[in-house]
């Protein structure tokens, strides 16, 4: 086996992620476009998505990484508005887009366009959480719009199903795609309420850190496995086993929290990188199967079918954000009221992935009969200008868009007053009980060590308020980030003193390890505390 395509995709697609931080184009859209430019430079290999392994192999730990940083609180509290989007879209889409595929390219069959419709459905959770943190959209409508990105790909997976039944000659009726639908849905959720709580209980008894980051690389795939091994939702099971997870975080040990965020956050970023990349890559690969088409047909298709895709959206999220409230008073009493401009993001927030890719892919070659698959290379041509479309055009015109709209700012006055309040009650609860310990005979301590233990807790209480105070006249800097400068420049001096002792042999390596890590751990809250 050759590695070096693979490295190669590694190494390049994660230096182009790291070069669009210095750019104010988002890192999705950079990277797409990187991977279109290099896929026509000599000796490049082909980089075909094989759906085998994008589906239980890239989608399983992308979207633990979005469904564990998401809020079960939040998603909860929109759970309507994200039902509507992440099934009713999907099943409108397909249907929808299958149908204009079907009156815009000649010769296609119904069957075949609704194959089309479920592929181009559901807009990408790796799109949208990408794009969301980097215009710092309001929280509600990000909470929306990564609930339907986590769970639409179930909706959008059945349908395919049941479309490609039809389209290849097996028998498939309506009932049968609902039923279908439903053991998918309720046998994916069932999976992860299932294997949630044991991960969960496993998580927080073990204590060895090689162990711990392999149970937590694990679970998305033992989740997704399991899942489709009953014929369940791999995507349903993911997503409840990590918002479980989530939700009771804090139950598990500080240290494994602590490599946990590092790990995860380095295969968040090289699997986004590459998945980006890879859409790019794909150019080649779709164009060659277009040899039959004359170019100004197939642009015209394509431009049609992606302007579908676009307008289709809006047709659904508008009725589905604003007639609810209309019809119901207790939608009326419960949810807070959107606005058309709210509305107008969601709708224009529908970019499409690698998924859809990765699915396109995974239509057969023939069809019952032995008979070729009626326009598969247009359907992936389809498929491909509609996601490479949506990521440019959506991607690129979404944060102007924003700007535009005037949506009001972070307040970060009141998220820092109420940070300041939370601490305040932690600190005096746990002032409380630092009391109590001290009066038991048994936790006499020295009085400099009991005074440092109080110091401890009103620095930590002091810091936020800090914050909120005045500022260095000359620095600009409030007491706060004075102090943690201050803290992280004298860290520096100890670490370069204990490099020194080592190279002069006085202590060894390992005692240097030691000695480093403890204050590698002290500058990590020091950081934290500032971020």
């Amino acid at each position: 086996m050759d590695v070096m395509p693979l490295l190669l995709l590694v190494a390049g697609s994660a230096a182009v992620a790291g070069a669009a931080r210095r750019t104010p184009v988002p890192a999705p859209l950079l990277l797409v476009a990187a991977g279109l430019a290099v896929s026509y430079v000599p000796g490049v290999p082909d980089y075909t998505l094989d759906p085998e392994v994008v589906l239980p192999l890239l989608l399983p730990p992308l979207l633990y990484t979005s469904a564990i940083d998401s809020s079960y609180l939040d998603l909860r509290a929109q759970l309507r508005p994200v039902a509507l989007l992440s099934v009713g879209y999907v099943l409108f889409a397909t249907f929808a887009v299958g149908w204009a595929a079907y009156l815009i390219v000649p010769g296609l069959p119904l069957t075949a366009a609704l194959v089309l419709g479920a592929v181009v459905a559901p807009p990408d959770a790796v799109a949208a959480t990408a794009v969301a943190r980097r215009v710092g959209l309001p929280s509600r409508i990000t909470t929306i719009l990564q609930g339907e990105s986590l769970l639409n790909d179930a909706t959008a997976i059945t349908a395919y199903k049941v479309a490609l039944a039809a389209a290849v000659g097996a028998s498939a009726t309506w009932a049968g795609g609902v039923e279908e639908f439903l053991v998918a849905a309720v046998g994916g959720v069932g999976v992860g309420l299932v294997l949630m709580a044991p991960l969960h209980w496993l998580r927080t008894r073990l204590t060895e850190a090689l162990l711990q980051n392999t149970l937590s690389l694990l679970i998305p795939f033992v989740a997704y496995g399991v899942a489709e091994q009953v014929h369940a939702s791999g995507v349903l099971a993911v997503v409840t086993v990590a918002l479980y997870l989530g939700h009771r975080a804090w139950e598990v040990d500080f240290a494994t929290r602590l490599q946990e965020e590092a790990v995860w956050k380095m295969v968040a970023f090289v699997l986004e990188s590459a998945v980006f990349a890879l859409i790019g890559l794909q150019l080649p690969v779709v164009v060659r199967g277009l040899e039959a088409y004359a170019g100004i047909d197939a642009a015209w298709y394509a431009t049609a079918v992606f302007l579908v895709v676009v307008a289709a959206r809006f047709v659904w999220v508008y009725p589905a954000t604003f007639l609810p409230r209309l019809l119901s008073r207790r939608v009326r009493e419960r949810e807070a009221n959107p606005t058309w401009r709210g509305a107008m993001v969601t709708g224009w927030a529908g970019m499409r992935g690698v998924v859809s890719l990765a699915i396109a892919f995974s239509i057969p070659v023939t069809v019952h009969g032995g008979g070729p698959f009626p326009q598969r290379n247009m359907l992936l041509f389809l498929t491909f200008t509609t996601v490479i479309g949506t990521l440019v055009v959506q991607g690129l015109t979404l944060p102007p868009l924003i700007r535009l709209l005037k949506f009001p700012g972070h307040d970060a006055q009141a998220a820092t007053l109420a940070e300041a309040n939370a601490q305040a009650q932690a600190s005096l609860a746990a002032e409380r009980r630092l009391a109590e310990l001290l009066a038991d005979e048994r936790n006499t301590l020295p009085p400099p060590l009991a005074e440092r233990l109080r110091s401890v807790l009103e620095r930590r209480r002091n810091a936020v308020w800090e914050r909120l105070g005045q500022t260095n006249p000359v620095t600009g800097e409030s007491v706060d980030d004075t102090y943690r400068r201050l803290t992280r420049d004298m860290i520096g001096v100890e670490r370069a003193v204990f490099v020194r002792l080592r190279d002069g042999r006085y202590i060894d390596d390992e005692m240097l390890r030691t000695l480093l890590r403890r204050l590698d751990l002290e500058e990590a809250a020091v950081h934290r505390e500032a971020a």
